[in-house]
C-alpha cells in the first residue's frame, strides 16, 4: 500500500465516527460534513512525515475534529439567540445503516436528547461528548477544550447531571411503538378526539420549527387540549399534494412529508411507556433540504 493510499484509508476508517461526533456537537449535517472536510485537509496537509510522528491517528483526528466543531458552535450558538422560534436540530433518516446510525449511540441521536444538549454551553457539550458517548478519556479531552483533567471530570459530572435529569425513563418495544404510531395518524386524519386522548400523555409536548421563513408555533405547545387543538389544525390544512412516509428520525419514530418531490415537514416522536410524551416538527426548509424525498405513497 503505498503512503497516499495508506493516509487516505486512515481517515476513512474514522470518517463515520468523526461525523457521527461532529452532528452531535452541531445538530446540523451540513456543518458536520464541513467538518470532516476539514478535517481532511488538516490531515492531508501534515504530510507522510508529520502523519509517521503521530502515534495515535484515531486520537489525533479526533481532536482535530472535535476543536473545529467545538469553534463551530461557538458561533452558532450566538446565532441561534437570535433565531425566530423553537431551535430544533436539522432531523436525519436513519432507518438505515449509515455515518450516524449505531446502536450504541443511539439515545445520544435522538431530537430530544440533542435538544438537552443544546443547553449546555460548547465547552460542557464537548466534555460530555466527548466523555460519555464517545469514550475519550479526561486526558484526551483536556487539551481539546483546554482545560485540566480535574476541570474536564467536574465539567462533566455537572453535565451529566443535567442531561440525566431530563433523559426518558422508559421507551416502548419497537413493535408498540409502530402500533402508536400507526394509532396516531388515524385519529388525526379522522378527527378522533378520543383515540388521542388515549394516545397522547395529558402533558404532552409539542415543539415545531421553521425559521424565520415558514410560520410555526413560537412557542412549545403544552398538554393535551393545546396540543390537540393544533393538530387538528394542521391536519385540515395539510396540502391535498402532500405523500407522506413512516420513517425511523434520529432513532425515533417519524413521519416524513414531501409535496412535488421534496421533504416538506417531518415528524419525529418521543414515546414514554404507551403514550406519545413528545412531537418535534421541523418545517424550515434549510433543514430539511438533505433528506431524501419519498417515494409516492
Amino acid at each position: 500500500m503505498t503512503a497516499s493510499i495508506e493516509h487516505t484509508a486512515v481517515f476513512e476508517a474514522e470518517r463515520q465516527r468523526l461525523h457521527a461526533l461532529a452532528y452531535r456537537m452541531l445538530g446540523s449535517t451540513v456543518d458536520a460534513q464541513d467538518v470532516v472536510q476539514e478535517t481532511w485537509l488538516r490531515w492531508e496537509r501534515l504530510g507522510q512525515v508529520g502523519r509517521a510522528a503521530i502515534e495515535s491517528p484515531a486520537a489525533w483526528l479526533t481532536t482535530a475534529a472535535a476543536r473545529l466543531a467545538l469553534d463551530t458552535l461557538k458561533s452558532a450558538q450566538r446565532q441561534r439567540e437570535r433565531y425566530v422560534g423553537p431551535w430544533l436540530p436539522e432531523p436525519v433518516l436513519t432507518d438505515d445503516d449509515g455515518p450516524l446510525a449505531s446502536v450504541e449511540l443511539a439515545e445520544s441521536l435522538t431530537i430530544g436528547f440533542l435538544v438537552v444538549l443544546e443547553r449546555l454551553g460548547p465547552v460542557e457539550r464537548a466534555v460530555f461528548l466527548l466523555a460519555d458517548v464517545f469514550g475519550e478519556s479526561y486526558a484526551e479531552i483536556a487539551p481539546i477544550v483546554e482545560r485540566s483533567e480535574g476541570a474536564c471530570r467536574q465539567i462533566a459530572s455537572r453535565a451529566r447531571k443535567r442531561v440525566r435529569d431530563e433523559r426518558r425513563r422508559f421507551e416502548p418495544a419497537p413493535s408498540r411503538r409502530a402500533d402508536l404510531l400507526h394509532a396516531f395518524m388515524a385519529a388525526c386524519a379522522f378527527g378522533q378526539i378520543d383515540d388521542l386522548r388515549r394516545i397522547l400523555s395529558d402533558d404532552v409536548v409539542l415543539v415545531s420549527d421553521g425559521g424565520q421563513e415558514v410560520h410555526a408555533a413560537r412557542r412549545p405547545v403544552i398538554g393535551f387540549h393545546r396540543v390537540s387543538r393544533l393538530l387538528a389544525s394542521l391536519t385540515r390544512r395539510m396540502p391535498q399534494d402532500a405523500q407522506v412516509e413512516l420513517h425511523e428520525v434520529n432513532g425515533e419514530p417519524g413521519l416524513l412529508f414531501a409535496r412535488r418531490g421534496r421533504p416538506w415537514l417531518v415528524m419525529a416522536f418521543e414515546m414514554h411507556g404507551d403514550q406519545i410524551a413528545a412531537i418535534r416538527i421541523v418545517i424550515n426548509p434549510a433543514k430539511l433540504s438533505n433528506l431524501r424525498p419519498p417515494a409516492a405513497s
